[in-house]
């Protein structure tokens, strides 16, 4: 649709480009912060509920995704204008250290994700035999 709406101007494709993939899949807003041994992520997921929130937990990444819905109905009448976009959400946050998936704790209010994860011990270097 985009493309039939803008035509086929030469050097627009990769913009229309980019403005379909907004609408198909939109990446929300967050935060990374460490302290105590802890990594600390915010993300801002406005109009989503709790438990359409997948989040999944890898020693090194956190991926979150959830399928976004807004129709309009008769009952609203004539809609002039309208932001709100159908879709889904999709952010893979690739930790700068390694974590452990099992001590991970998420809190979701107010459209603001909360997810405490314990940062993995690293782990001794092995002693190198001594030369004969």
């Amino acid at each position: 649709e985009i493309f039939e709406q803008n035509g086929s101007a030469l050097g627009r494709d990769l913009e229309n480009w980019t403005q379909a993939e907004r609408e198909l899949v939109w990446k929300p807003a967050f935060e990374l912060h460490e302290k105590d041994g802890r990594f600390h992520l915010e993300a801002a997921i406005p109009g989503v509920e709790a438990k359409d929130i997948d989040i999944e937990v890898t020693p090194e990444d956190i991926v979150l995704t959830a399928e976004t819905r807004h129709e309009h109905t008769e009952r609203k009448g004539i809609v002039h204008y309208c932001e709100f976009q159908s879709g889904t959400m999709f952010r893979a946050i690739h930790l700068p250290k390694r974590i452990n998936p099992e001590k991970v704790k998420a809190e979701f209010k107010n459209g603001l994700l909360r997810l405490t994860a314990e940062i993995a011990e690293a782990r001794a270097k092995p002693a190198k035999p001594e030369a004969a």
